[in-house]
């Protein structure tokens, strides 16, 4: 990762309990708006979550703020960086979930899979008896995905819990366990939950996600192929997290392949 490009990009979560998230939003917008920082971050009674870049003192002074909420000490954070800011502004929303799965019964802090380390994915999803589902959604996997990995064809993640039970006879044929992964780690955490409490034994996610194994994992030994969607401008990252070569399209300002009313984006192949 370029240590010589000017913005540092964060991206977070922590599933915690939060009694009052309305009381934490002003003053984390205060002070995000007072750096300079900018990017999206979304509050709920089951945590936090969001993506945001700023100069490196900006970025260091709003996450140990995030790390004295409630739960938050050891907050996951992926650091990239980016060559110009990747956001118009600063936002902090509340929301019923900080990812949307639509499933209340699930409790990601403690029903989630077990971690795998970027150094020990590869091994796992060689095995044949491993079944790798890439949790994201369709035109997130039309940029790139790890070689051999499901898509479920979802257009959001609250389609994947009807889609696993309608096709998880077929999915589990032959195979002794599940590996999932996604972006950064958070879908899986409500994946994998999702997955144990209906009754899968063995269930296990990418620790960090895809981000954390391109960073991490040589090129010459990745497992990866294209680039990896992430929610900003620089619309993709590649081995290392380097800025990728993708583009928002230049009709619609969709990321490629997510606009099906837009003719420009039926197709993830030419921008």
């Amino acid at each position: 990762m370029s240590q010589a490009l000017p913005f540092r990009v964060a991206a977070l979560y922590q599933f915690s309990r939060f009694d009052d998230p309305a009381a934490i939003r002003a003053p984390l917008l205060a002070l995000c708006d007072d750096r300079g920082v900018r990017g999206t971050l979304l509050l709920a009674g089951e945590g936090i979550n969001g993506t945001i870049a700023g100069a490196d003192a900006a970025i260091d002074a709003v996450l140990a703020h995030i790390r004295a909420l409630p739960g938050c000490a050891a907050i996951e954070v992926k650091y990239s960086r980016a060559p110009t800011m990747p956001f118009d502004r600063m936002k902090v929303r509340l929301k019923r979930e900080i990812v949307t799965m639509g499933q209340p019964d699930i409790d990601p802090v403690e029903g989630a899979g077990t971690y795998v380390a970027p150094g020990d994915w590869n091994a796992l999803v060689d095995d044949p008896e491993t079944l790798v589902i890439d949790t994201r959604n369709a035109y997130e996997i039309g940029l790139g995905t790890f070689s051999g990995a499901v898509d479920p064809g979802t257009r959001s993640f609250g389609e994947f819990p009807a889609w696993f039970r309608a096709n998880r006879d077929a999915l589990m044929a032959g195979k002794a366990r599940v590996a999932m992964f996604c972006t950064g780690g958070i879908r899986c955490e409500k994946a994998t939950a999702f997955l144990k409490a209906e009754g899968v034994p063995d269930v296990l996610h990418l620790k960090g996600g895809i981000l954390n194994y391109l960073e991490h994992v040589p090129e010459a030994e990745s497992r990866w192929e294209g680039e990896c969607f992430v929610f900003d401008r620089r619309v993709t990252v590649k081995h290392g997290l380097e800025p990728g070569e993708r583009r928002l399209c230049p009709t619609c300002q969709c990321p490629p392949g997510k606009n099906d009313g837009c003719p420009d984006c039926a197709t993830v192949a030419h921008f």
